[in-house]
């Protein structure tokens, strides 16, 4: 049986060889893939501590964040499995204007993608018109706004009321994620959701897109 606290333990350690390992394991037993990405996603929460108090570098985020995104691209054929597809399980996402930070955004889609979602990445210091106008021609119903920056709330909100005055606000559900949002600034800004970990912004966006 994988050993998921191992796991939680090597993905804060930065240990690729053990993280892939156990990952493997979980392939070839066909055990639970929701656990393994749980795991990884709390020793995410270990590096981002680790960083906080400065034992850990930008370089160590960076690193963590390409184990992490090979974990969960491993573990997608048993994460999506049964998805929904259509229309509704089309998502945009994107890094706020002014914030130049793609480490959380590239975690947060390959979580997406193995839920199933058909990703619309816009990129780094994404413009509201243009998120709007992506929505607009796509047909797209669900935003997934991120950011690092405690400027990237400014954004965020620029994005929100930038789809009241196309008249679609009604029409889309938009989630905000990262390290400043919190539930009183999802409220300030009108947004629908709010989330800090990819697990919760994939389960939120699959409750809006009836998977």
């Amino acid at each position: 049986m994988a050993d998921f606290a191992k796991l939680q333990e090597a993905m804060g350690d930065l240990e690729e060889d053990v993280v892939i390992e156990i990952i493997d394991e979980v392939l070839a037993e066909g055990s639970d893939a929701q656990a393994a990405v749980d795991a990884c996603s709390e020793g995410m929460n270990i590096v981002g501590d680790r960083f906080e108090a400065g034992e850990y570098f930008v370089s160590d985020l960076i690193y963590a964040g390409e184990i992490m995104t090979d974990a969960v691209q491993k573990l997608s054929p048993l994460l999506a499995g049964g998805a929904a597809s259509g229309a509704s399980t089309k998502l945009i996402l994107a890094t706020v204007k002014d914030d130049l930070h793609d480490i959380g955004k590239n975690i947060v889609k390959a979580f997406f993608e193995a839920a199933g979602f058909e990703v619309v990445d816009l990129g780094i210091d994404v413009p509201a018109q243009k998120i709007v106008d992506t929505a607009k021609e796509q047909g797209i119903k669900i935003i997934a706004l991120t950011g690092v920056l405690t400027l990237a709330l400014d954004s965020m909100k620029a994005t929100v009321d930038a789809f009241t005055a196309a008249g679609m606000r009604d029409d889309v559900k938009i989630l905000i994620g990262g390290n400043p949002v919190s539930a009183e600034a999802c409220e300030s800004m009108k947004a629908d959701a709010w989330a800090h970990s990819p697990a919760d912004s994939v389960k939120i966006c699959k409750d809006w897109a009836g998977m």
